[in-house]
């Protein structure tokens, strides 16, 4: 007896167009159309990258930026300042009267690798002045960075030493840094303890305000965490403290180390004797502007360098933390 209900029907049956189809209890199946399959397009797979690649191509992209801009720069004072008549030296005029201290900014100074020498006497390259100004700067802000992070611990940490010292030191921080050398020189009576003197007294506020803000903005639930699991003070230092006042902490010696080398060019240009501050105001004295242009250059790129240290120390401690 015949049934009226569809049958199941495992191969392919004709459709009208001729197209191949296949019916199931639910219905017939049609295919995708192929004029579609072929509008298609799928973009091709690229090829793994060789790191080295990456490396430089992410070199590139943040390198070539900078120096298209300093071409440009350079463009724009040349042609302002190219003309005879100019009073302010062109590029190419730095580069022709001070070619002897651009291309020889090592000269009278010997490298060991331990330490540096410089001859006594005769002419020394900028680079000489430059170690000498950054030798003052090493001493006076590692003191200022072992001090000021104690004393923002301290502060940060003690509500009455907050509300003792905060005050003074909000007072302190506010004396600008050459204020400070005739009482270093009255105190020390020599240049070089009385320059490592300012360059201490100028880093160290950033350096204790941020330190302090950050162990005071630790949160509360660090804070019990370390109770419950009864850390010693050590432990509490390296595992819930220094992890969460890193970013705090490197922003004070970030700002600490900008104004120490501040400091020390200003220093040294009203004490005199040796330093990158004294060879911008000797230059100047000499009618060398070109001299006290490479000089402010150097400046600007060992200022850069310095920070970039930091910041990068503050990164490699605060993953390791």
């Amino acid at each position: 007896m015949a049934s009226s209900s569809p049958s199941k029907t495992s191969g392919p049956s004709a459709s009208a167009g001729g197209t191949p189809s296949s019916t199931t209890e639910l219905g017939v199946i049609v295919p995708y159309p192929e004029e579609a399959i072929a509008r298609r397009s799928f973009e091709p797979v690229a090829a793994p990258e060789h790191p080295l690649v990456r490396g430089a191509r992410s070199v590139a992209a943040s390198v070539l930026p900078t120096m298209v801009m300093i071409a440009v720069l350079l463009a724009f004072w040349q042609l302002l300042c190219g003309s005879p008549s100019a009073t302010f030296p062109s590029p190419l005029a730095v580069w022709e009267q001070s070619h002897d201290v651009i291309i020889h900014p090592f000269k009278g100074v010997d490298i060991g690798l331990t330490h540096f020498s410089i001859q006594d006497g005769g002419d020394v390259g900028i680079a000489g002045h430059v170690l000498t100004s950054l030798s003052r700067v090493l001493i006076g802000y590692s003191i200022a960075a072992v001090i000021g992070v104690a004393l923002g611990i301290l502060i940060g940490q003690s509500v009455f030493a907050f509300r003792a010292l905060d005050p003074l030191f909000q007072v302190l921080r506010t004396v600008p840094p050459l204020a400070w050398l005739p009482i270093s020189l009255a105190i020390f009576q020599q240049a070089q303890p009385s320059a490592i003197f300012l360059i201490f007294i100028t880093a160290i506020w950033p350096v204790i305000l941020n330190t302090a803000a950050g162990v005071q903005t630790i949160p509360a639930a660090y804070r019990n965490v370390a109770k419950v699991l009864a850390l010693n003070p050590v432990e509490y230092f390296t595992r819930i403290m220094l992890p969460a006042t890193v970013p705090h902490m490197f922003t004070g010696l970030r700002i600490g180390v900008g104004m120490s080398w501040l400091a020390i060019v200003a220093a040294e240009m009203v004490q005199g004797g040796t330093g990158v501050g004294f060879f911008i105001w000797d230059s100047y004295n000499s009618s060398l502007l070109t001299d006290t242009i490479v000089a402010l250059i150097w400046i600007g790129m060992v200022g850069f360098t310095l920070d970039r240290i930091v910041s990068f120390a503050g990164r490699i401690i605060g993953r390791a933390g």
